[in-house]
């Protein structure tokens, strides 16, 4: 039987102290004993992906295929260091990166002639970079900071990165990509237990790694996740979407992208072909009916969202796939019920809504912005607490906010990053 049920929202100033109170840090080639294994699953494209072209791919330029078709595999991203000696080769990314419906399956695929497969699975080696926009944006520093608290790679800490061009999927729903990452997120926290005398692990997350998680662990049986699950370390959720996305979307039409954000590039190299975009989009259960999108003729929420995606190009059929695929998973946030601490940056200035004169959506719109971390909006985070943390039926929920934190300094900043891992020290030092 767990503990008492217990809600706690502090909000903490950014500390300085060591990583956990009256021990130092263990070299990081030695494990220490006695800590719960840690799997990681990293935020939106922090999963590198390797691919191989067979004769069936149609490369958009002849130079895309004749470079690398019937050579094995390459990497696809991150490649940061191929197209810096040459950027000629981001359309052939482009277009290996895009994915096709087939609608006889009901299902998201690759470009025919294009295989993929995630690089290092079980790891945190694929969480390393050569691009120095990806080391702060990534779970790099973060595993140095467990590595530097006592934990070790491949002893008591695994990564679990996934594709990030694919969306979690409902049950019933064909999603040949998350049903493979669920079966071998499954093997890897089992053998993880086993290798530390079947310890319960920790699953940390950041940013869209905890979407992954937690459709995850809906999937997962009760009994198992009480058995396996010890604690669910939750990093800039941005469970229930964003309006940002509805600015990214936007500028298929025409308009400028908006401010340079790693997200908002990734999304626009899938060209709108990513699965994981209409998943994205505000949920209605946490934003209902307040215009997000606002126009002199029409004001969008996220309760009419199909009419602001047709509004913005999107065909019948993509928006039936919004209707059949994301939403379902959206109006869907529920407790894990497992232990779960919830860690967000506040204080920064993050788009809450957008104004496009005469619903123009080839112009830059006004943006109004509201609270957060940059990318995740207080709003969402706050749904969290509604509808996870009140559940009477969770176990622990715990909320901490951390002043004048991005969204990716939460994971490169000292400070914020010797606050998550106290947090994390702390979850495995709990007794059940």
């Amino acid at each position: 039987m767990g503990p008492p049920r217990q809600r706690i929202i502090t909000t903490l100033l950014l500390i300085a102290t060591l990583f956990f109170s009256g021990a130092p840090a263990a070299a990081h080639d030695q494990a220490t004993p006695g800590l719960h294994p840690v799997i990681l699953l990293p935020g939106y494209s922090c999963s590198q992906l390797d691919a191989r072209l067979t004769d069936d791919y149609e490369p958009p330029t002849p130079a895309c295929g004749v470079r690398k078709q019937g050579r094995g595999w390459f990497r696809l991203w991150e490649n940061y260091t191929a197209l810096q000696e040459d950027p000629a080769l981001l359309p052939c990314y482009q277009d290996q990166l895009h994915l096709v419906y087939d609608h006889a399956a009901g299902d998201y695929r690759n470009a025919p002639g294009v295989e993929t497969r995630v690089v290092s699975f079980g790891t945190t080696r694929s969480f390393r970079f050569d691009d120095p926009v990806q080391k702060n944006a990534c779970l790099e520093r973060l595993v140095e900071a467990l590595e530097g608290a006592g934990y070790k790679e491949g002893s008591n800490l695994f990564g679990a990165p996934y594709d990030f061009r694919y969306a979690p999927a409902a049950p019933g729903v064909a999603a040949r990509s998350f049903a493979g990452f669920r079966s071998r997120l499954t093997r890897l926290i089992e053998r993880a237990s086993e290798m530390n005398g079947n310890k319960p692990v920790i699953i940390v997350t950041h940013s869209f790694g905890g979407d992954y998680a937690l459709e995850f662990l809906h999937q997962s049986p009760l009994p198992w996740r009480r058995r396996y699950v010890k604690h669910f370390v939750v990093l800039c959720a941005g469970i229930g979407g964003s309006p940002l996305i509805m600015q990214v979307v936007a500028s298929t039409m025409g308009s400028p992208p908006p401010p340079p954000t790693l997200l908002g590039t990734v999304l626009s190299l899938g060209n709108r072909s990513f699965e994981v975009i209409p998943f994205f989009l505000p949920s209605p259960k946490v934003y209902g009916d307040r215009p997000l999108v606002i126009t002199r003729a029409k004001n969008y929420s996220a309760e009419n969202m199909p009419e602001f995606l047709a509004a913005v190009g999107f065909s019948d059929d993509e928006i039936a796939r919004y209707r059949t695929r994301a939403l379902p998973l959206t109006l869907n946030i529920r407790a894990p019920l497992v232990p779960m601490t919830c860690i967000s940056g506040i204080g920064v200035p993050t788009i809450d809504r957008l104004v496009y004169s005469d619903a123009n959506f080839t112009e830059k719109p006004q943006v109004v912005n509201g609270d957060g971390d940059g990318i995740v909006n207080l709003e969402n985070v706050l749904a969290l607490e509604r509808f996870i943390g009140n559940d009477p039926a969770q176990p622990y929920f715990k909320s901490v906010f951390i002043p004048n934190t991005t969204h990716n300094g939460m994971i490169s900043d000292d400070s914020a990053l010797k606050l998550v891992v106290t947090e994390i020290l702390k979850a495995s030092q709990a007794t059940s």
